[in-house]
């Protein structure tokens, strides 16, 4: 005899088995989608990762170049400063010269003008003036260039 209780009973078995299937199932289709989910956020995350490493090899190599320029212009300036600084030391030098030949013929003119010439030399002031300065076959050494440095040639060395 089979009981009507007895069969809903094996029936609501299957039920029970089959919403036990189904939440299986659905559960391993959020567990796949999840999984689907994350691999795609992880390969998004390593896109990014990789962008900010190609921007940041980008910018090393424009900021290596830009620093080779500056050094570059530093050591054109420095060698720039230093013939600078050398012609000076020669205008100086010269300059120097100059003066103290301008002083000179500045006795020797005071000298000259004021007649104070004695027949074995000429005397200014108690001090002797050489002979050449008051004959005038002699002003050639007046022309004489003055003695000149190179600043070429400093950097040689």
């Amino acid at each position: 005899m089979a009981s009507p209780g007895g069969t809903s009973s094996g029936s609501s078995l299957l039920q029970t088995s089959g919403s036990e299937e189904d939440l299986q199932a659905l559960m391993d289709q959020k567990r796949q989608k999840r999984m689907i989910s994350n691999r795609e956020s992880a390969r998004r995350s390593r896109m990014r990762k990789q962008k900010h490493l190609d921007d940041l090899t980008a910018q090393l190599n424009q900021l290596r170049k830009e620093n080779s320029r500056i050094l570059t212009s530093l050591t054109l300036t420095t060698r720039h400063h230093s013939a600078v600084e050398a012609e000076n030391s020669v205008l100086r030098t010269q300059m120097v010269e100059l003066g103290n030949r301008l002083q000179s013929l500045s006795e020797i003119l005071h000298c000259l003008n004021g007649n104070t010439a004695i027949t074995s030399g000429l005397f200014c002031d108690g001090h002797q003036v050489n002979n050449s300065f008051s004959n005038p076959w002699n002003l050639m050494y007046m022309n004489q260039q003055p003695i000149m440095a190179s600043v070429g040639n400093m950097f040689l060395y």
